[in-house]
């Protein structure tokens, strides 16, 4: 199964506007065709952008996400850590996930990310590259990031 990290901001788009790449990656998440590593850290990052964004969601809304994060994702502790972004230094927690699970892809929309493009054998993709669909097939773009 093909393992991702997933960016925050690809939950936020994929939670509140349905149909798009995000809410497509999110989809074969919770169908367990993809499996979502990521860390405390991550969800907790997820969670207060969920409890300060501009739509809102109840807090009984944001915690039945949370659950069903901690329950369908591989946590991992991440023993390393990362000072590759420096726009976000922040946002090296993706790739600390990605590194202690071992994961695939990490899939983002933000530029810092995708400058990276590849991290060991783990690459950085947009949504645009990182899902294809055809039928009842998932392949994902092997580094392109067009």
């Amino acid at each position: 199964m093909i393992k991702v990290v997933l960016d925050t901001n690809v939950f936020i788009s994929g939670i509140f506007w349905s149909g798009n790449y995000c809410s497509q990656i999110i989809d074969l998440w919770k169908s367990e065709k993809i499996q979502l590593i990521t860390s405390l850290e991550i969800v907790q990052e997820l969670v207060e952008t969920l409890l300060e964004f501009k739509i809102q969601l109840s807090e009984e809304r944001i915690l039945a996400w949370e659950k069903e994060i901690l329950a369908k994702s591989y946590i991992v502790k991440p023993n390393e850590k990362f000072k590759i972004i420096e726009d976000d230094p922040a946002d090296n927690k993706f790739l600390d996930a990605a590194a202690a699970g071992l994961a695939d892809y990490i899939i983002s929309q933000d530029l810092h990310f995708l400058k990276i493009k590849q991290l060991g054998n783990i690459i950085i993709l947009s949504l645009k590259s990182s899902l294809l669909k055809s039928s009842n097939s998932l392949s994902f773009a092997n580094g392109s990031n067009q």
